[in-house]
């Protein structure tokens, strides 16, 4: 897509405010309509998007491999973390009630907030790549 000028610049364009738009639908998740998941295809969405215009090896400069699957890796802990920290605190897993904070409304929002970067986290970095497992570099 060398030869597609338009659509490499609206690209350049669109790609920072996608990725904004989905680190914002993360942050406010556990406060309104959106949360890790949702935010994480979006931002997942503005790397494809970027990978498609500018192909594989771009999208690689921008967003290494070990970087993307170290990142899965991250998510995942995070969200098992809270988890596990939770059960080791005495409660249930993901029982938020038992985090040490203040009082049991801001044990439940940093609860909550952990859990969504990890799922946010996670659903980008995994639908990137099956993005780049389904995707072919050489195709016309």
């Amino acid at each position: 897509m060398k030869d597609q000028v338009v659509l490499r610049v609206m690209t350049k364009l669109l790609v920072p405010y996608m990725l904004v738009f989905g680190f914002y639908v993360i942050a406010h998740g556990e406060l309104g309509p959106g949360g890790g998941f949702q935010g994480g295809v979006i931002l997942a969405a503005g790397f494809i998007l970027y990978g498609i215009v500018y192909g594989k090896s771009e999208l690689h400069r921008v967003a290494p491999r070990r970087v993307i699957d170290a990142l899965a890796g991250i998510g995942v802990l995070l969200y098992a973390g809270v988890g596990v920290w939770t059960m080791l605190l005495g409660g249930r897993f993901l029982d938020y009630s038992v985090l040490p904070a203040a009082d049991y409304g801001a044990a439940e929002a940093l609860g909550m907030v952990l859990v969504e970067y990890g799922v946010g986290i996670t659903v980008c970095t995994v639908m990137i790549t099956v993005y780049d497992m389904i995707s072919e570099e050489g195709r016309p």
